[in-house]
């Protein structure tokens, strides 16, 4: 079993209600914003989930130049407050440099280190001496045994408020694939682990400049995740995905969600019973 992390009032890992972390990949603006966590507050009570909502201020690893990269820092920050605010959810989003980490760390509940940055050292270490919990993307290009070292690095400051999300290998071009052996592996460590569903659904660069995806397999996958053992899912969702601005062919459509959700609480609940 898994350690136990707080994240504003939710008890997270060990034998805990699985954690739902979801929202739109970046935010468009405040009504698709406000909407989308409106929505997945009534979906969460009504299974039963607790919730940890997610939205990038700004994507800053686009696959083109043209990609639409978010609002930024200071105008996406106020959003996302203003979320936790008017729905009483605490909110997690992306930091991707060293001087992003304190005015993030002032709103954000949780903070959250790209895939792609897992090996920033200097990112990791900041993020850590916030004291916040923090969320760890492991990067398409690590083994499962390689988060040790990630680890390592977090708590060398003495915060342990630190969890592991798993969003798929690179194999061969534009494409991921995900090891389900790599979730006992991750666990072993003491932390929790997420499997983040729809970016392990993404082909990178699988459009020419812009990534492809796969969310029709969206629900199988998370239920595989959830009877491997897992501690909580990452799920971008969006109201009409196929019109969004980022990352649309991975995302799950909103009115979509509340099925996977009462299939993966009930797996869940049936190993937590045995």
């Amino acid at each position: 079993m898994t350690g136990e992390i707080n994240i504003s009032d939710i008890k997270f890992g060990g034998n805990n209600s699985l954690l739902i972390i979801a929202g739109p990949c970046v935010i468009e603006n405040e009504d698709i914003v406000f909407y989308t966590a409106e929505t997945l507050k009534k979906i969460c009570n009504k299974t039963g989930l607790p919730l940890l909502f997610k939205s990038s201020y700004d994507k800053a690893n686009r696959t083109s130049l043209s990609s639409f990269r978010g609002p930024g820092l200071n105008k996406g920050l106020r959003i996302l407050s203003d979320v936790r605010s008017k729905f009483n959810i605490p909110v997690i989003s992306d930091v991707h440099t060293v001087e992003e980490v304190k005015p993030a760390s002032d709103v954000l509940d949780a903070l959250q280190i790209p895939a792609f940055l897992c090996r920033q050292t200097d990112l990791i270490i900041t993020a850590s001496n916030t004291g916040k919990p923090v969320n760890i993307k492991k990067g398409q290009f690590f083994a499962p045994w390689d988060v040790k070292n990630i680890i390592d690095k977090f708590i060398s400051t003495g915060n342990e408020n630190l969890f592991i999300t798993e969003r798929g290998t690179s194999f061969g071009y534009n494409n991921l694939v995900v090891d389900f052996r790599g979730f006992p592996v991750m666990r072993s460590f003491g932390y929790p682990v997420v499997f983040d569903v729809t970016h392990s659904l993404q082909l990178p660069g699988g459009m020419g400049k812009s990534s492809g995806g796969q969310r029709e397999f969206a629900a199988p996958l998370a239920r595989a995740a959830v009877a491997a053992g897992i501690d909580g899912l990452f799920m971008e969702v969006h109201p009409e995905p196929d019109k969004a601005l980022c990352d649309g062919p991975n995302m799950i459509k909103l009115d979509e969600l509340e099925k996977i959700l009462f299939n993966v609480k009930a797996i869940s609940e049936l190993l937590k019973n045995n």
